[in-house]
């Protein structure tokens, strides 16, 4: 199965690749609430193609002709957000010396991707909450509202269910966004299509190197990135699959050499934040060996009490991942490969939300 698309503010062409259940799914759902003008939310984690399915949504919906605006809200500072997506008259603020419309403008009539809705500021959701409610957003600066005709798609990796019980999120908001949630499987569930999308970045990238042939993956390698959990997801699979290609000297020859971890180096800095010591390898569970990693302690195998000993282990391995990345969650959560809400609930379990304050 490939949907390609190639109409948005950026122009591009991408191919959902996959013949799994878990995609297919994902996918006829799209299809399905493509023709109806109601919000979607997409949720999956990073590099699962949320993008992708946003894409899908606009193009088989009737606003297909008019513009799709992507805007990744965790890309600008807290204090320009609002101004980027509502616009701002001239003199609003510093440097704000002329009159401009807004990403919710730009979308008129057609669709208005949100990523990393749940990194939005407060004041953000309550004007986005209005702008859902009555199709008015107001500028900065601005004393009447403009109306505008937009659906809204957005995306996240967070469980924003979790972040309205902190109150990190607006009930009522998710309430209006969530008419339909679509959940991206990650990859390591993909029964089947690890081998199918990298043939699929591998003849591309063949193609890009002007090869005559794309001579495919050996078994080997092939076995390797199926065993692989590919936290990075089909992201993750195409930088290695290209990177694979280009590094390989003989385009008649199946490749056989992965590097699933482009830092790994001999001569690697071995700086605060690093990982591991210089000169550190990785068992083939991609756990450093070594200096490095010696914090957790091992699990002891033949222990009468064996959940305990799981437990303890999951607990240094929490430990010594919040003090390599200084205690900021959002580092260790992406740093053990875990959601951010993954994360606080791991360290809520183990008392260790308040880790690094005293």
């Amino acid at each position: 199965m490939a949907f390609a698309t190639n109409h948005r503010r950026v122009e591009r062409t991408d191919t959902f690749v996959g013949q799994s259940n878990a995609v297919f799914d994902a996918v006829e759902r799209a299809s399905r609430a493509a023709a109806l003008n109601r919000p979607v939310l997409v949720i999956g984690e990073r590099g699962t193609g949320k993008e992708l399915i946003a894409e899908r949504l606009h193009h088989l919906s009737p606003r297909w002709s008019a513009p799709l605006v992507v805007m990744n809200c965790a890309a600008l500072p807290e204090n320009l957000i609002e101004a980027e997506l509502f616009g701002h008259e001239a003199g609003s603020f510093t440097g704000a010396t002329k009159t401009r419309h807004g990403r919710f403008e730009e979308a008129d009539g057609g669709t208005l991707f949100l990523d990393e809705l749940g990194t939005l500021s407060a004041p953000a959701q309550d004007r986005l909450l209005r702008a859902v409610e009555y199709g008015e957003i107001t500028r900065i600066g601005a004393s009447r509202p403009v109306t505008v005709d937009v659906r809204i798609v957005a995306a996240t990796n967070e469980h924003l269910p979790t972040m309205v019980e902190v109150g990190r999120f607006r009930a009522d908001l998710l309430d209006r966004l969530s008419f339909e949630v679509i959940t991206l499987p990650p990859l390591r569930v993909r029964t089947g299509d690890i081998p199918l999308l990298a043939e699929h970045f591998g003849r591309r990238m063949a193609a890009e190197l002007d090869w005559p042939n794309w001579p495919g993956f050996t078994d080997k390698a092939v076995a390797e990135m199926e065993r692989y959990p590919w936290p990075g997801n089909v992201r993750e699979l195409r930088n290695l699959v290209e990177r694979a290609a280009y590094r390989w000297e003989d385009s008649e020859r199946p490749i056989d050499s992965l590097q699933f971890d482009p830092f790994h180096s001999p001569w690697a800095p071995t700086g605060a934040n690093a990982p591991a010591s210089a000169g550190s390898v990785e068992n083939e569970a991609g756990v450093p060996e070594g200096e490095g990693a010696a914090s957790a302690a091992p699990l002891p195998l033949g222990t009468s009490d064996f959940r305990g000993a799981v437990d303890s282990y999951e607990r240094a391995l929490l430990e010594d991942a919040l003090k390599r990345n200084r205690f900021n969650q959002r580092a260790t959560a992406a740093a053990v490969g875990l959601s951010y809400d993954q994360l606080r609930h791991a360290l809520k379990r183990h008392k260790l939300l308040d880790a690094g304050s005293r």
